[in-house]
């Protein structure tokens, strides 16, 4: 294993949603009483912890058959040129300057990416477009593992 980087949610996050859940026992309470708020606080707070669960689950992986996003994965072969994307870069590919064959995974709490070229002609994806807390990381990790693979 080359890289490995879970895209997990921040803990402010979190608090946000323990804080919208906290105001959400307080508003119930007001107006249906203190068990019908107590029973919707835990429903919020179970909706807010399975979201930001879900959300934080994909993994990023360099390993020795390729580039593995979640539970995708583009092999040595099909794998082509590899850029650091800064915020503005990151930006300009997910809007006006989008792809829409290409294959993402953003998060909002990431703000830099890497964007990998598909050397697949059969591939319908033109690119892939990954959101990383450490970019350069994972570029550097890429390009070293597929020196590694092509020996």
């Amino acid at each position: 294993m080359h890289y490995r980087e879970r895209l997990n949610a921040p803990a402010w996050y979190w608090l946000v949603g323990v804080l919208f859940g906290a105001s959400t026992i307080i508003a119930v309470g007001f107006w249906y009483g203190p068990w019908v708020a107590f029973g919707g606080g835990l429903v919020v707070a179970a909706v807010i912890t399975v979201a930001l669960a879900w959300f934080g689950r994909t993994e990023l992986a360099v390993d020795a058959d390729g580039l593995r996003v979640g539970p995708s994965l583009l092999e040595w072969p099909w794998l082509g040129e590899v850029e650091v994307l800064d915020a503005a870069a990151t930006r300009e590919c997910l809007g006006v300057g989008a792809d829409a064959r290409a294959f993402v995974t953003q998060r909002p709490w990431l703000s830099e990416s890497v964007q990998v070229t598909v050397d697949d002609a059969a591939d319908p994806h033109p690119y892939w477009l990954v959101s990383s807390r450490r970019p350069a990381q994972l570029a550097a990790a890429i390009e070293t593992a597929r020196a590694q693979a092509a020996s």
